[in-house]
């Protein structure tokens, strides 16, 4: 069955080539329907070969030739790994809930069948990346992904706000892939080949050399560059800015975004080069900071956000950090879990909070309330996602979340704990501030809060399906099934994973659990049914200046503003004035010479051949005599 998982990504691709020869014409239930059912074909398949990678380990790659480039042949194809075909299957099935949501979430949109269409080439982009056996078809999928996300994050282009969001996500992006190409450039040029294995076996070996780089040095620096495009893809500090950003586009995009597209490239990229980053103990190192300084950052900016989808957004950025921190300490496995995990809560919560701004028409918290009566369904669903996000045994994200806390700690990386530990704190705390708002207390808008209802059963179905994950994944990787991820991965681990038993991690789950408890305790106290001394605006004017630091999200848009984009105006009008006034005026001088010469010119022509032959005369004599004085006379 591994030998059809070409049909993984065909399958979305095919749905988006049929929708665009349709055209806008397409009915609503015709792009909708295409969409999901090769979706779901595609998940069908997904499960077939994950099950196959299960029992045989890694097959491929199989590989056809595509270019000859001088001495070296390039090759074209797929690879399942026992990493990539986990990736396929949460896609997959992350995408069709998404694509059957969509159908409610946009039914009346007047580019219903464009937006089918670009879902359809995102989900096809995305799992071509994923099975790509080498390299450079790796970066043809990665800027695939990254032009996917700018088409849709900017869907409502009119909306001045929409295109702004998505010209900044393209142009923030671009420099992580900009360091990612020039990395797999130094890769080829030090390894011979865009081929996995050639590429690690050297690495390993470090015997090579690019002249002026070598050995450690060379590892160092490709590691290093190829992170790079991981920063920019997966939104780590300090190119995460993009990411919240991006909400301006339709909430189903922000799920498949941020749960099963876009930002878990990055992730699998650094795990799919881990013998890479392995081979670079200053790689990984930087790996793990990079991560620890996302995930408490991102949770002090998500304390104070107004907008549900925000709030949600930093809370993505958040949990990146704990993967990436998860890979950096040697992880590998716990890493990947997470990235699990994380998808199927995160969807819910953004297909969720997609459910209450559907109902209500805004995405102000401080505009809703008391939903719960209205909206039942979606805040069981949306508690489900939020307890798994907080880390609340027995919801998937206290599994992997704890694991990556007890490898942060076990590995002798104390600092990088406590900031993990702090980030689980907020984390629980804005999330579950999220919560009240929405779902408790008395309605802040009446209108609103009178005309909300639940969506169509394509939008709940997704929800509960989603919520039954969220509770349910985290298992997959527990003492009580025997750890059985991390062996499933293990056979594509270059090295032996941390393996926690029971009886070691105790104490610290329930260290990690009463941090969460605390949070969700604190967010009660303030939002749910705050006393006069704790309601959320004096808690606002008590912490101050911390308070505006973490709403203004630490001035790093301005500091960007004032750093490149200032620079760069004040660069564009040198440059500019350079133009006008240096080089358009000499171009100005140029013509103005050859215009004057072109009208003394002009009087010589008489039409008299008397003048002719008198100034033919004068021109022999002026040459005659240049010629005696050069010459000393005509012999």
């Amino acid at each position: 069955m591994v030998a059809y998982a070409w049909l993984v990504p065909l399958l979305p691709l095919a749905a988006y080539v049929f929708l665009l020869v349709l055209g806008r014409r397409a009915p609503e239930g015709v792009a909708a329907g295409v969409s999901v059912v090769c979706s779901l074909a595609s998940f069908l398949v997904s499960a077939a070969v994950f099950r196959a990678a299960a029992s045989q380990g890694p097959v491929g790659p199989y590989l056809f030739h595509w270019l000859t480039l001088g001495s070296a042949s390039i090759s074209f194809g797929f690879e399942v790994t026992r990493l990539n075909a986990l990736m396929i299957l949460v896609v997959s099935l992350v995408s069709t809930l998404v694509l059957l949501y969509s159908a409610g979430y946009m039914h009346g949109d007047e580019r219903f069948p464009v937006f089918y269409q670009y879902l359809n080439l995102f989900v096809f982009s995305m799992l071509a990346l994923v099975l790509s056996p080498n390299l450079l078809q790796l970066y043809i999928f990665w800027e695939m992904v990254g032009l996917c996300s700018y088409l849709l994050v900017g869907f409502w282009y009119f909306k001045p706000e929409a295109a702004l969001a998505a010209k900044k996500s393209f142009i923030v992006t671009r420099i992580g892939d900009t360091g990612l190409l020039i990395g797999i450039v130094l890769l080829y040029w030090a390894s011979g080949s865009f081929d996995y294995s050639t590429v690690f076996a050297a690495a390993g070996a470090g015997q090579w050399s690019l002249g002026w780089v070598s050995g450690q040095e060379l590892t160092t620096l490709c590691a290093l560059l190829v992170f790079l495009g991981a920063v920019g893809k997966s939104a780590q500090f300090p190119l995460h800015v993009w990411l919240p950003d991006a909400m301006e586009g339709p909430t189903p995009v922000s799920a498949l975004i941020h749960a099963a597209t876009m930002v878990a490239a990055g992730v699998y990229l650094v795990a799919r080069c881990y013998p890479l980053f392995q081979a670079s103990p200053g790689a990984l190192a930087t790996v793990a900071w990079i991560g620890a300084i996302t995930a408490l950052l991102a949770a002090l900016i998500a304390l104070t956000q107004r907008d549900i989808k925000r709030v949600i957004a930093y809370s993505t950025v958040s949990q990146l950090g704990y993967m990436m921190l998860a890979l950096g300490v040697g992880a590998y496995a716990y890493g990947v879990f997470h990235l699990m995990t994380h998808a199927f809560f995160k969807a819910l919560l953004f297909l969720a909070a997609g459910s209450v701004i559907h109902a209500v028409d805004t995405q102000d918290l401080f505009e809703m309330g008391g939903l719960y009566r209205k909206l039942p369904l979606t805040a069981w669903t949306f508690l489900a996602g939020a307890l798994a996000l907080a880390g609340v045994v027995p919801f998937a994200g206290f599994w992997s979340k704890d694991d990556i806390l007890a490898a942060a700690l076990n590995t002798g990386h104390p600092v990088l704990w406590g900031m993990l530990l702090l980030a689980a704190f907020c984390t629980a705390f804005y999330i579950f501030r999220v919560y009240f708002l929405v779902f408790t207390g008395a309605p802040r808008q009446p209108e609103r809060w009178q005309h909300a209802h639940e969506g169509s059963w394509v939008m709940t179905l997704p929800l509960l399906v989603l919520a039954a994950m969220a509770t349910i994944a985290g298992f997959f990787n527990s003492p009580l099934n025997g750890d059985g991820l991390e062996h499933f991965l293990f056979a594509d681990s270059p090295q032996h994973q941390i393996g926690y038993t029971a009886p070691e991690n105790v104490p610290l789950m329930l260290l990690s659990l009463l941090v969460a408890l605390l949070g969700i305790g604190l967010a009660a106290a303030v939002y749910w049914r705050p006393r006069q001394s704790q309601r959320p605006e004096r808690w606002a004017r008590a912490w101050g200046p911390f308070y505006t630091l973490s709403y203004r999200k630490f001035y790093l848009d301005e500091v960007y503003y004032a750093a490149l984009v200032y620079t760069g105006k004040g660069i564009a009008a040198v440059v500019d004035w350079i133009d006008r006034y240096v080089i358009d005026a000499l171009v100005r001088v140029v013509g103005r010479l050859v215009y004057s010469v072109s009208v003394l010119l002009k009087f010589s022509q008489t039409g008299q051949v008397q003048a002719y032959s008198t100034v033919a005369a004068l021109g022999v004599l002026v040459l005659v005599a240049w010629a005696m004085l050069r010459a000393g006379g005509v012999h």
